[in-house]
Formats: C-alpha cells, structure tokens, sequence
C-alpha cells in the first residue's frame, strides 16, 4: 500500500488473536485474559510468527489505562479514599518494603548486588491496577469496602512509584539536571503532585461536571461520549506532561472530579466500550514483551519471583489488614487484588536496566513473573470463599480473631428491644443507603445499618445510629442486627456477589422477612429474579428513590395490617 498501516496492522492482529484465544481460553474454563496473553506471546517480537509494532501496543495499553483508572474514579470519591487511607497509606507503605526485603534476599542470593535486590523488591512490590480492575468487576465487589480498600492501597502505590521513578536517576548517580539536589527533586515532585491534586479539587471539580452538563443539553450522544472520552484522555495527558503524574493516577482524578455531575453513571456506561477494547490491548501487550525461553533457561529463578508475587507479599498484606482489625474476608481480598505485577514494574525495570541498576536478565524475569501472575489471578480470587471456609473451619486463632472483642461488631446493650422489632436492617451505607436511611429516619421508621467500614460505623454511632461493622454474608452480622426479629431487610450495597448469601442467612433466620435489592445490570436482575430474591431494583440514582419508595410503602402496609388485627 502507498502508506503505513502499522497502527491498524497491530490493532487488527491483536484484538483478532485475542478473540480467538479468549474464546478457546473461556471454552477451556480459563479466564478469557488467559486468552489475549497468549495472543500476545504469539504477535510479539520474541515469535517466529507474525511480528506487531510492540511500541505502539504499548501506546494503545497506556489509553487502555488510562480508561479504566478513569472509570474508577467515577465510582470514587475523594472521601471514599480518605476514608480508607488508615489502612491503604500504612498498609502501602509496609507491604512494598517486605516485598522489596523479599526481592534483595533472593537477588542476593544470585550473586546481584543490594541495590540491584531492592530495585528488583519494588519492581515486584506494586500491584497492576489493570489486571486488579478486570478481577473485582467479575468478583462483583467494585464499590465494596473491599474494593475500596484495595483501590485506595493501590493508588498510594502507584504516588509511591511516581517518587520512586523521579529519585532513581539521582540516586544511582546520573542527577536529571546538572547540579540539582536529591531533595530539591524531591520536593519538586511533591510539590507538582500536590497543585494538580489541589488543582482537580478546586477547579476540576466544578469546571468539568459544568462543561458535562453542557455537552448532555445539546441532545447529542456522539458529543456526549466524545466528552468523556476526551476529559479521560486529555487530563490524563497534562497530568503526565505538566506535572509529572502518571497518566492512571492523572485519570483517576479526572473521574473523581467528573464523579460530583449528576451523569456520572450515564459516563461511565458510555465510555464501558471502549474500557474494555483498550483493557485487551493492555493484556495482549503484557503478552508481546515476554520472552517464553527464560522458562527453560532460568526456571528456579521464575519460580522465586513468581513466589514473591503471588506468595510473600500477599501474606504481607494479609497479616497487615488483619492486624488493622478487618475481617477475614478483607484480608483474603487485598491479598489476591495484590497477587500480581504490571505496568509500573515494566517501567522502573526498564528504567533500572538502563541505569545499570539490574542486570539485563531481570526485565526478562520481571516479565516472566507478571504474565504468570496475571493469567493465575482470576484463580487466586476464586479461591478467597474456599480458602476463608478452610482457614475458619482449621483454625481457632482465626475463628476467636473474627469473635475478638470490637464494641462495633454488635449493637450497644443500651438499645432497646421494641427499636430492633419489626425494624429494616439496611445492609449498606454508600450512596443508595444514605438516601434510604435519611427517608426512613424523617419518617421515623426503625432501622439498624450494618457496613465493613469499620470508621464509618463509629461516626454512625456517634450520631446516634444504630449500626453494626462487618460483612452481612456472615450470620453473625445479620444476628446481631436482629435480621429474626426484623419486618424487611434491604440490600443497597453495590457487593452483588455475596447478596444471594445474605437472602439465605435471612430467610434461615426469618422466614417471613421481605427483601428487597440493587443491582447493576439486566442480568444480575434476572437472576436475581429468578431466585426469588424479592423486590430488585437498577441503577443508581433511580434506584435509591425506588428502593427508599418501596420500603416506605412496604413498611407502612405492614404497620396497617398489624393494626387491622
């Protein structure tokens, strides 16, 4: 042809390959990610076969990225981070540094030097966002406590990183500007992070859900969509290029601004497409940069860094969310969410190398140690239900560290029975649940909240709320919210995953109570349905005013019925 077609050359074969090695990896019983790593493997500059542009798979994976991180800002809060920051920032911090011992103990081990071990350590210390974003979507726990946590510690990772990256040229002797100091590249760092955060905070957050509103009022859902994907893209970009931020964590805040306009839900299910076109080229990406032959060459050093990876940090993780005082469940979670390596290990590895921090081998490691920790993890997360059973059922110490004594795990004995008679116990209070009980406290209707935000339960209490901290698909949890004596029992957090458990425990424990649920889809409302799962309800904003209408009506047709007899 009279021109270059490499940009289509390279998308074509890469979502071509994907579609058919996800569809025989889905056919297999494999994640479908399973399927576009391969197709990587396949089109990548290390296969006989047909060879893509790896520079440009790599741009397309930065805009898959980029896209993502900006759909979870749209379901996060700047007070949804703060408010899981005593866990995230502490835990963050520590976990890399075990990870980053692990990492210098091996590589010394090896023969490499100390520098060469840590550098290695935080290569293998810091989650993908990406791989993290696809796993809890199928876990249905996104906007959970859990999801949130997670989120929150993998974004304090990546500013970890962000430092991390502009300190290593200083450091290993080749200052970025002539004569600059180590600390005044510090806090030039910090100082940039800090004003475009402030700047996001300030500006963003009314100018961009302003121009939204704007662009929806022309009628136009090609414009509509055009907006956010140019907000997405376009902040990301000036973040990276003004400030110094890279372009996830620059989208991230894109979304968390863009998350004030009441069409936060309509731009994400707009920009969905899209997400998850980019989030294949990102997996088949990862695919193109591995070399299959250090798998025979090196397999005991794979094998240790892949250990690392899936073993010595998630445990450090677990130890440190279950020191915090969170259940077992949130444990297990942030484990498997950090069971995994991605793009900011590609980066530092790559810069390292050039520094002459790592041998020319580690790059290879590093990338042997992602793909297999990649394409394992959606298994990792399977596990969390089997392995929570195995740990309780084995283990006292497990069973008497979930009974330890917290004020929050039950209501306070100053509660009186009639007020937990005939109540609502309202599992959730993000969004949805706040609308629902604000309607039922201005009508003076009883009801007992029961949340895994450990910090947003004691603020309840402080107001006066009746609530209990931990998650409601235990029977302890819905016990001591007094599920058997309760007339509804409403489901407004966004955890579907676990909500057809709660129904059980609730109907076991009373079977005349009514239900009533959210979901996110067509499907999930069907098969919710189809369980007999009570009232379900869709959406977001629609659905708080729904639910809150239906539990108010359905409270009053039984208080009527009470008194008619």
């Amino acid at each position: 042809m009279p021109h270059s077609v490499t940009l289509i050359t390279t998308i074509a074969a890469a979502l071509g390959m994907a579609l058919v090695f996800g569809f025989i990896a889905v056919r297999l019983k494999l994640p479908a990610l399973v399927g576009y790593l391969v197709a990587g493997v396949l089109i990548g500059p290390h296969s006989p076969w047909f060879v893509a542009d790896l520079a440009i798979a790599s741009q397309l994976a930065e805009i898959g990225v980029m896209l993502l991180m900006f759909g979870v800002g749209l379901h996060f809060s700047m007070k949804e981070l703060l408010s899981v920051g005593r866990i995230a920032v502490p835990g963050a911090i520590v976990q890399m540094l075990a990870a980053s011992a692990l990492g210098a103990g091996v590589a010394m081990l090896w023969g490499w030097s100390l520098s060469a071990g840590l550098v290695l350590g935080l290569a293998l210390s810091v989650a993908s966002t990406v791989v993290f974003l696809k796993a809890i979507e199928r876990h249905g726990s996104m906007d959970s406590v859990n999801g949130r946590i997670a989120i929150g510690w993998l974004v304090v990772q990546d500013l970890i990183m962000i430092l991390v990256l502009v300190l290593l040229p200083p450091l290993a002797g080749q200052s970025l500007h002539a004569g600059e100091d180590i600390w005044l590249a510090l806090a030039k760092t910090l100082g940039l992070v800090a004003v475009f955060v402030g700047l996001m905070l300030v500006v963003g957050k009314r100018v961009f859900p302003w121009i939204l509103w704007q662009v929806a009022h022309s009628g136009s859902r090609e414009l509509f969509t055009l907006c956010v994907i140019a907000a997405a893209v376009g902040i990301a970009y000036v973040s990276s290029a003004v400030f110094g931020v890279s372009f996830a964590l620059g989208a991230f805040f894109a979304g968390t601004v863009l998350r004030e306009s009441a069409l936060s839900y309509r731009a994400a299910q707009e920009s969905l497409p899209l997400r998850d076109a980019f989030a294949v080229l990102f997996f088949v990406s990862v695919g193109m940069l591995f070399d299959p032959h250090v798998l025979i060459t090196m397999p005991l050093q794979v094998l240790a860094v892949v250990g690392i990876i899936v073993v010595g940090k998630s445990l450090a993780a677990f130890a440190l969310v279950l020191a915090f005082r969170y259940p077992l469940n949130t444990a297990l979670t942030v484990a498997a969410s950090l069971a995994q390596i991605g793009e900011f290990s590609f980066i530092l590895a790559g810069l390292a190398t050039t520094l002459g921090l790592l041998p020319a081998v580690a790059l290879n490691l590093i990338l042997a140690g992602a793909l297999i920790s990649i394409a394992i993890n959606p298994l990792v997360f399977g596990m969390i239900e089997p392995a929570q059973r195995w740990i309780r059922e084995r283990s006292q110490f497990a069973r008497d560290l979930e009974r330890r004594t917290d004020p929050l795990a039950e209501l306070p004995m100053t509660v009186k029975s009639e007020y937990v008679t005939g109540h609502v116990v309202l599992v959730g209070y993000g969004r949805v649940g706040r609308r629902i009980a604000a309607a039922l406290s201005e009508r003076g209707f009883r009801f007992v909240i029961a949340d895994e935000n450990r910090e947003l339960i004691e603020k309840l209490r402080e107001q006066g709320v009746h609530a209990v901290a931990g998650n409601a698909a235990e029977p302890a949890v819905l016990i001591q919210a007094h599920i058997a004596r309760a007339s509804i029992l409403v489901i407004a957090t966004p955890d579907t995953f676990h909500v057809r458990q709660m129904i059980e425990i609730a109907r076991a424990l009373n079977p005349a109570i009514q239900t009533v649920v959210r979901t996110h889809s067509d499907e999930e409302a069907e098969l919710l349905r189809r369980d007999s799962a009570g009232k379900v309800f869709m959406g977001e904003h629609e659905l708080a005013l729904g639910m809150t209408s239906y539990v108010l009506d359905a409270i009053e047709h039984k208080a009527n019925a009470e008194h008619m007899q």
